[in-house]
């Protein structure tokens, strides 16, 4: 906490308090330490993109499967989009292929992260700017 107050300009004790605020509202979940997977023998990162299947297979498959780093259900064509961590292109094969059993799939090998981590704070309305202006035809 003092490294923390140093960093925002507050004591130490006003910084330990905010926190507690933080995380007795939820804001503050929790605390991870962020690991380079490279350095652990993963030398490749990949999206995989996983079609229609039943739901609760792929909730399975994704539980037992620890190369998923993150796993994410979303809309549109694909139903699932997959971040993993493998250590070559024969492991990338053997852990795509239990997910093209259960439907197609699409795989990208991630080059490099432009952002990853991205430190959040509220969001404020008057920030939100449309895109483009809006014509009146007034």
């Amino acid at each position: 906490m003092a490294e923390l107050g140093r960093r925002v300009h507050l004591s130490q004790p006003a910084v330990t308090e905010r926190v507690r605020k933080l995380e007795s509202a939820g804001v503050v979940t929790g605390y991870r330490a962020t690991v380079d997977l490279n350095k652990l023998g993963y030398g490749i990162r990949a999206l995989v993109r996983v079609g229609r299947a039943d739901y609760a297979r792929v909730v399975k498959l994704i539980q037992q499967t620890p190369e998923v780093v993150n796993a994410h259900n979303v809309t549109g064509e694909d139903s699932w989009i997959l971040e993993i961590a493998v250590i070559d292109v024969s492991h990338l094969d053997a852990v795509v292929t239990k997910f093209c059993i259960l439907t197609e799939t699409s795989t990208s090998i991630i080059l490099n992260a432009a952002r990853e981590h991205q430190i959040m704070l509220p969001p404020r309305r008057e920030d939100v700017k449309p895109p483009i202006e809006k014509v009146n035809n007034a």
